[in-house]
């Protein structure tokens, strides 16, 4: 069986060395829509995406990602132009679960359309500092909005990895 959705599940890789050419406004476009798309508890859609491409609020958003690992100085969105953070809601009613639905989305999404991603964790943690509560009170956001997860996003520098063979017990038949 040969099919486009399957082969992007397959072959869709973490990237972790980015060009610093910005991605077009189509290619986000498609990307971040097809987060819109993702599985929601009961529909509600309570989850919420940023865009971030200012190098300003790039910068300051891999510095506080760089503070939670404890790593001053490192640089935990590997260089990419564009970071989408995704947050959820009071509407959310199966939090995490619905955060991470679309996040899955995009990075396949964004492998769809040709860009390098990669999940970034320690979103929670960001947005639970001062500083992250100040960034998002900046973009007009309210502070109560809960980090769940963050992507990479740009063009890759370099090839992708090739893939790890995948467990035999991975799957099990009952």
């Amino acid at each position: 069986m040969k099919n486009e959705a399957l082969e992007v599940l397959r072959n869709r890789r973490s990237i972790r060395r980015y060009k610093s050419e910005q991605i077009t406004e189509a290619e986000l476009n498609a990307v971040v829509e097809a987060g819109t798309y993702a599985p929601t508890g009961k529909g509600t859609q309570g989850v919420k995406i940023v865009v971030v491409q200012s190098p300003e609020y790039v910068a300051a958003v891999d510095e506080l990602n760089a503070k939670i690992l404890n790593q001053p100085g490192s640089h935990p969105y590997y260089g990419a132009p564009t970071i989408l953070l995704i947050f959820e809601t009071d509407e959310c009613v199966t939090h995490v679960l619905d955060g991470a639905a679309v996040c899955t989305n995009l990075l396949n999404a964004a492998y769809a359309a040709g860009l390098g991603s990669c999940w970034i964790n320690r979103c929670k943690q960001m947005f639970e500092l001062p500083e992250g509560k100040e960034l998002l009170r900046e973009w007009g956001l309210p502070d109560t909005l809960t980090g769940v997860a963050s992507i990479a996003l740009g063009y890759a520098e370099g090839e992708a990895p090739t893939p790890k063979p995948r467990k035999p017990d991975y799957v099990v038949k009952v």
